[in-house]
Parts: C-alpha cells; structure tokens; sequence
C-alpha cells in the first residue's frame, strides 16, 4: 500500500509517517521499483496504535516503549503500568497548571467590565503595566 493510501487510511499525515519511520516507530517499508514506499497491511493497525496514544498525548518516547513491550508477550506489564502511571502524572500537573492559568486570565478579564475606549480599557492597560515590568493583577495573586 502507498504512503497516500495509508494516511488516508490511518488519517496520519504523510510527513508524519515518514518521520514516524524515521524515528524508528514504524518499520521501514520496502520500495518499489519506482522509488514509491510499499507498506504492509498490518502497518495500518500499528500506525492507529500510534496516533490512539498520540491522541492521549503521550510522547513519542512512551509510545516507542510501549510498542517495544507489544512485540515482547512475556514481559511485565508493571512498565506499562509505570508509563501510564507518569503520564497520569503529567496530565494532573497540566490541570493544575491550567486551572492557575484560568485564575490568571479571570483576574485579567475584570480589569475591563464594560464597553470602553481602547486607551481607558483595563486589560490592555494591566498587560502594558506587565510589560514595563510592574505586577499585573493577573499574576500578583498567584507567583
């Protein structure tokens, strides 16, 4: 199967794919005659897996882990476990991080409550006093 045809298939780019190759996620797929890669079947399934875990956010180093520990049936699962346990990890200091940045931008959004001139207005007057070097409401509260 040509490269076109997988990422239609898979809804993966085809710059993807090659880095994907490149990086060593997905096998290098034989040429043909013409130069154009040929791709086996059972890559559409493995390319899915990737951008499933993608789509998770995971990185491509987990991923590349955890498609190393698919190809040995008898290895402890506790890696896998711990992947997922970091990544549980990443994801919740991500919350905690957005939740600081919506407090921010909620701090931010009442310095203007009402219909104003952009020279009076109160967001922009807060985010120029930030750039000069002064503390901005939106992060007096918070650092």
């Amino acid at each position: 199967m040509k490269i076109g045809e997988i990422a239609s298939l898979t809804k993966v780019d085809t710059q993807t794919l090659r880095y994907y190759e490149k990086i060593g996620l997905l096998p290098a797929p034989i040429r043909m005659a013409n130069g154009y890669r040929s791709y086996p079947d059972h890559s559409v399934e493995r390319i899915r897996f990737i951008r499933h875990c993608r789509e998770l956010d995971m990185s491509l180093e987990e991923v590349a882990r955890i498609l190393e520990l698919s190809s040995q049936p008898d290895a402890d699962c506790d890696d896998i476990n711990r992947i997922l346990d970091r990544h549980l990890e990443q994801v919740r200091e991500k919350q905690q991080q957005l939740a600081e940045l919506e407090a921010q931008l909620q701090s931010l959004r009442s310095q203007c409550d009402t219909h104003r001139r952009a020279a009076d207005c109160g967001i922009l007057k807060d985010l120029m006093q930030a750039a000069s070097g002064a503390q901005c409401s939106c992060h007096s509260t918070t650092t």
